[in-house]
């Protein structure tokens, strides 16, 4: 069974999946019973498992879902792209608690409440030319810097990442008044490298992350509470001054031997340009010109 998330394959048996720990089960719309992956009605309640809607069916592929015009510049450049290494960072958003709050509502009430979540997500990813490489019930995955590149990949993530926050809670505080149900995301972030195996002719990319990246990016998401924004020190590294981060400190991260460094994105920060950040490191000293600054 390959995980919706990082593409792990997992035993055919297994409920969550070995390298990222997401929930593979399926799972009753209207009781919550975990279910065979054949399974047609409910086990337990008896309701049909129903097959994804024409509503649904928008979010199965990102031809779907991508604008025209990046889905144009990603088929353009495909055939470069397959087989060759890049510098990404990896981004995970889902609704969190989704499974509680639309429990008790009929399914087609519920995706109306989440479809806006969904759609509020992609479009701040791709405001900032990210790909979402897959959607997964109630969150997505995106990556910046592949397949389209972007030197700036860190900050257009973090960028994305903070619109989404904003754009939700505006949305949440319409739901809140009118169906008295609270909604908020969690957004985790890693920045690293990943081979780019093959592009599908749907937009679907086919990739192996490289160092573990894909799935510290989604360890973050899972220990980000809702309404937060956590990224790794590799992804403040390329992203420092373009955002203002909270440091948590190391945290212990399962699957992996070392606690790992943790940041909260807060907002925006003051620089705009590469040359103001280097600044704000500041400048490396000005040596071995003695012979030119006497001619001037």
């Amino acid at each position: 069974m390959k995980c919706p998330r990082c593409e792990h394959e997992n035993p055919s048996k297994a409920k969550f999946c070995l390298e990222c720990g997401v929930h593979l089960a399926l799972t009753c719309a209207q009781c919550g019973a975990e279910l065979p992956a054949d399974a047609k009605f409910c086990l337990q309640c008896g309701r049909q498992v129903s097959a994804p809607s024409a509503e649904q069916s928008r979010f199965t592929s990102p031809e779907a879902y991508t604008p025209k015009h990046l889905a144009e510049k990603i088929l353009t450049s495909k055939s470069a792209l397959e087989g060759e290494r890049k510098q990404v960072t990896v981004l995970f958003a889902d609704l969190k608690g989704s499974m509680e709050l639309l429990a008790d509502r009929d399914p087609e009430e519920a995706r109306k409440l989440l479809d806006p979540v969904l759609e509020h997500m992609m479009e701040a990813v791709h405001r900032y030319e990210g790909t979402v490489n897959q959607v997964m019930g109630d969150g997505i995955m995106a990556l910046f810097g592949a397949p389209l590149a972007h030197e700036d990949h860190a900050v257009r993530a973090c960028y994305a990442a903070l619109r989404m926050q904003e754009s939700v809670k505006r949305y949440a505080e319409d739901v809140q008044r009118t169906e008295g149900i609270p909604i908020q995301i969690r957004i985790g972030m890693n920045s690293g490298e990943v081979v780019v195996r093959s592009i599908g002719s749907d937009l679907r990319m086919d990739y192996t992350a490289v160092g573990q990246t894909t799935h510290l990016a989604a360890r973050m998401e899972q220990m980000a509470m809702p309404g937060s924004i956590l990224l790794t020190a590799e992804a403040l590294r390329l992203a420092e001054g373009y955002v203002q981060v909270k440091p948590l400190g190391p945290i212990p991260v399962k699957g992996l031997p070392e606690p790992v460094e943790v940041y909260e994105a807060k907002g925006g920060g003051s620089v705009r340009t590469r040359l103001q950040a280097a600044a704000m490191r500041g400048f490396s000293r000005f040596v071995g010109r003695d012979a030119e600054v006497e001619q001037q």
